[in-house]
């Protein structure tokens, strides 16, 4: 699935809106913390492409295979602390981001669509790929190199998602095995999903 225009429009007249919602801080503070549970969450593959990736505003380049491996790993430090009784995977598509050079105006950002696959009925959990913004307005990109930002970037966009699975938790019995969970789950197959079974493929995908 693409990052269609109106939505690439919409998230770049989100970037000032959004402002005040970026991170202070590390993203991955809390991994240092005791891992709460996320019901019988175990993660399985986690798969991450970037086919249709853009740079937006004005940016650094940054690479399919940087971003990927920046998520990949941001990703499996984060869901590898799990030890759920069921398996899931994430597959996850880098759509868009700015890495702005220090000095000039501008914002970090990436965008990211995330599909949720439960493995034992071999679904996808989200019918429509779950939109992830992150958007990085207080960082210092004097002292931060353009590495560090696409690092950090990549540590926020895994920690958001984490905000989002155990939201849906809440919401919807995602990882308890509930009857709306079940209900909820997708069974138009594999074959139809926007990330896997292709992200769950892809090169440099991590399996558990």
């Amino acid at each position: 699935m693409t990052f269609p225009g109106d939505a690439m429009r919409r998230f770049l007249v989100a970037l000032p809106l959004l402002a005040a919602l970026a991170a202070c801080g590390s993203s991955t503070r809390d991994l240092a913390e005791p891992t709460e549970p996320l019901g019988d969450f175990s993660i399985a593959h986690i798969g991450v492409v970037a086919p249709n990736l853009q740079k937006l505003l004005v940016s650094r380049d940054a690479t399919q295979e940087e971003w990927i491996t920046a998520v990949t790993k941001a990703l499996d430090d984060r869901f590898g602390r799990f030890e759920g009784d069921k398996y899931y995977h994430l597959g996850v598509s880098v759509e868009a981001y700015s890495l702005p050079p220090p000095i000039i105006p501008g914002k970090s950002a990436l965008a990211l669509n995330v599909t949720v696959w439960d493995d034992a009925v071999q679904s996808k959990m989200n019918p429509e790929p779950k939109q992830i913004h992150v958007i990085k307005v207080f960082e210092s990109r004097i002292s931060k190199n353009r590495e560090e930002q696409l690092t950090g970037l990549a540590e926020e966009a895994a920690r958001l998602i984490e905000v989002w699975l155990r939201e849906m938790q809440e919401s919807d019995g995602w990882f308890s095995g509930s009857p709306d969970a079940a209900r909820d789950v997708d069974q138009s197959g594999p074959e139809q999903a926007m990330t896997a079974p292709v992200a769950l493929d892809a090169p440099g995908a991590v399996t558990r």
